[in-house]
């Protein structure tokens, strides 16, 4: 959850408070102080640091649904609305900017650097969020769903209870979709989980108890860390080096902290998009056989390469565990993830998943199949594959005078900051400009110091034309250094 809380200045009499609340919070999403997908705080939490009713609280935020800047979830809270199609957040057709759709209250002066009423806007971009670019997934859902209704027994059957790991065609389908990865293993190792995040999620209850150490990489996926959050369990960043993890350092960290798992994207790694040599996934192997270690390879960016090398797990028969989904080579709406697991640790992840949500909904376990079976994933990731390619050579036109980091076949690059850029300044350079992204510090294991680096993901602008746009402010920024365009 975002910490930005609304400043609210004594009210003219009559006017309501609600109104205030919404500017407020209007002003922040459209000045970046909020970002796409943040939460805002719980209503008895805001109204109890605003000094104000739970229900003033809930109109304000219904007014900022009703204007679009904000979707609220059952059970779940309330979150900044995403961008439109484009991966830019425009205007009314009124002209308007989206704070000024919220009326403001009497009195209340606009918030440092946020949208003052009746100024133009500008659109703004997020290349923070990790998304695949758009390829032709949605007609070929329009058409699965059509066949899928037109196969009446099918239907009846995808809409009863399913066994916990999912349907036999859905299983030997994930098998097939992990071995696109290098995973060759028979459908009953292989698990059908609602998106990567979630067979994350089962596999640490699985595997780990509340207590237990966990390695990562020192920059590493975020989910990673909510989740060692909620399970209580210790994570702890092993050094890692323009190619990955180091071994010595992992060896020395096992010795000295006896961990039970560790948790690693060896390929295409997320944010550095580095992939580990041969050489280093044997001696990686070998250490983790040595000390007991089950390894949790997140295979997800993988899916984008033609040839990708042999994930760790193929050498660690007993001790690897491997994590899917279709969520960045696809869609991330299915929500449909894979796991292959050594066959000691299957009945007990199984176990976690019927107690966790019983099953994987079949129908976005059926869809998926159908995709990995017809040969559609195939069609699709090149697509995929294309677009990232397109998108290197925009960002190599347009960032040419800068150094960064990338693989031809990542959505990602990163972008190191010379002095005197500071990576917290320059992101908020940044969204002065109209453009978001994600700091080395969302990444950070643990409380070790981040570099002073940024990811760019290459699918956040919808569009080309909007990615260039968007490349082009960051460019700038960095030419202007932190002074601004005044700058000696």
């Amino acid at each position: 959850m975002n910490s930005w809380l609304p400043t609210l200045p004594a009210l003219p009499r009559n006017e309501p408070k609600y109104r205030a609340i919404a500017y407020a919070y209007a002003q922040a999403i459209d000045g970046g102080q909020m970002l796409p997908g943040e939460k805002l705080p719980a209503h008895r939490l805001l109204a109890k640091k605003l000094h104000v009713t739970t229900g003033t609280v809930s109109r304000a935020y219904a007014e900022l649904e009703r204007c679009g800047m904000v979707v609220a979830r059952v059970g779940d809270g309330t979150y900044v609305a995403e961008p439109d199609a484009d991966g830019a957040r425009l205007p009314a057709r009124t002209g308007q900017t989206p704070a000024q759709r919220v009326p403001a209250a009497t009195g209340v002066p606009a918030a440092a650097g946020a949208l003052q009423p009746g100024a133009a806007t500008t659109r703004t971009f997020d290349l923070g969020q990790n998304v695949p670019m758009p390829t032709d997934e949605a007609a070929l859902l329009t058409q699965t769903l059509r066949e899928l209704a037109a196969d009446e027994r099918l239907a009846g059957e995808l809409l009863l209870y399913q066994p916990e790991g999912g349907r036999r065609s859905h299983r030997e389908a994930g098998a097939r979709w992990l071995a696109r990865q290098g995973c060759v293993v028979s459908a009953e190792r292989v698990l059908v989980t609602q998106g990567a995040q979630h067979g994350l999620a089962c596999v640490l209850r699985a595997v780990l108890r509340p207590g237990d150490t966990i390695f990562a990489e020192a920059l590493s996926y975020p989910g990673i860390v909510a989740l060692a959050r909620q399970l209580r369990l210790n994570l702890v960043g092993i050094e890692i080096d323009e190619e990955g993890i180091v071994p010595a350092a992992l060896e020395r960290a096992c010795l000295l902290l006896a961990p039970r798992a560790l948790f690693c994207v060896p390929t295409l790694h997320n944010p550095t998009t580095a992939t580990l040599s041969e050489a280093r996934r044997a001696a990686i192997a070998e250490i983790a056989v040595r000390h007991n270690l089950v390894v949790i390879e997140d295979l997800v960016p993988a899916a984008l390469l033609d040839a990708p090398p042999t994930p760790l797990a193929a050498r660690l028969p007993e001790h690897g565990i491997v994590i899917s989904s279709l969520s960045k080579a696809l869609a991330p709406g299915l929500r449909i993830g894979y796991v292959q697991a050594p066959q000691d640790w299957v009945g007990k992840i199984l176990a976690v998943i019927r107690s966790d949500c019983w099953m994987t909904s079949p129908l976005s376990a059926e869809i998926a199949a159908r995709w990995i079976v017809n040969g559609d994933v195939d069609r699709l990731v090149a697509q995929q594959r294309a677009q990232v390619d397109v998108r290197h050579a925009i960002a190599a036109e347009v960032l040419a005078d800068w150094t960064y980091r990338t693989d031809p076949a990542s959505p990602h690059l990163w972008l190191p900051l010379a002095e005197p850029w500071r990576a917290a300044e320059f992101a908020a350079a940044l969204r002065q400009a109209g453009v978001h992204l994600k700091t080395a510090d969302s990444f950070v294991i643990g409380r070790g110091s981040a570099p002073h680096a940024v990811r760019l993901s290459l699918g956040g602008a919808r569009s080309h034309e909007a990615l260039r746009d968007a490349l082009e402010r960051l460019a700038r920024t960095l030419r202007n250094g932190p002074e601004g365009p005044y700058s000696a």
